[in-house]
């Protein structure tokens, strides 16, 4: 459909995906926000990622999975969700869902790190939000600075998952380094 996200009908989507416009309309409240499931995949495996990672070890290390063939992020290939990451800079409309997404996943990343309860914090400790919205921030700049950068060339699988994971490392890496 390459004919841009404003050209673009209820229809074509539907019928793209084998489903009715109806459908498409019941799910989804606007044409862009049918891209969201593309984007919260990632999020999704970022957020398994905290969850498994064990504090007093590296931040970093969290994502090393992701950079594995052990960890397989169910949703669209990596491709696609970096051409869609590619429009949010042209197109105001998923921009919006882009945003929108990363904002609902801060707290979920802060409940996934739940830093208060393995950190001896007390509940409702100022820090893990903190730490949870720096992650979103890194996260988020790690994923748009690989998707804007990216070598679309790149058919090597193993190669198209590392240079995101990567960049989703050195990215976590920056921001626990802090303001220094």
């Amino acid at each position: 459909m390459g004919q841009g996200v404003a050209a673009t009908t209820g229809e074509q989507i539907g019928q793209a995906v084998g489903v009715s416009a109806r459908t498409v309309r019941r799910y989804f409240p606007s044409k862009e926000s049918c891209v969201r499931p593309l984007l919260t995949a990632g999020i999704d495996a970022i957020a398994t990622c905290l969850r498994e990672w064990h504090p007093g070890r590296p931040l970093g290390d969290a994502f090393a999975r992701l950079q594995s063939d052990q960890c397989v992020i169910v949703g669209p290939d990596l491709a696609t969700v970096g051409a869609l990451v590619r429009l949010t800079r042209t197109e105001p409309g998923l921009r919006a869902v882009w945003l929108r997404t990363y904002d609902e996943a801060e707290p979920a990343f802060a409940r996934a790190r739940a830093l208060d309860d393995r950190a001896g914090l007390p509940a409702g400790a100022l820090r893990p939000p903190i730490q949870a919205a720096m992650s979103d921030a890194a996260l988020r700049a790690a994923v748009e600075h690989h998707a804007w950068h990216a070598d679309d060339t790149t058919t090597d699988p193993a190669t198209t998952r590392a240079e995101p994971a990567e960049a989703i490392r050195s990215a976590l890496v920056a921001a626990s380094e802090g303001l220094t």
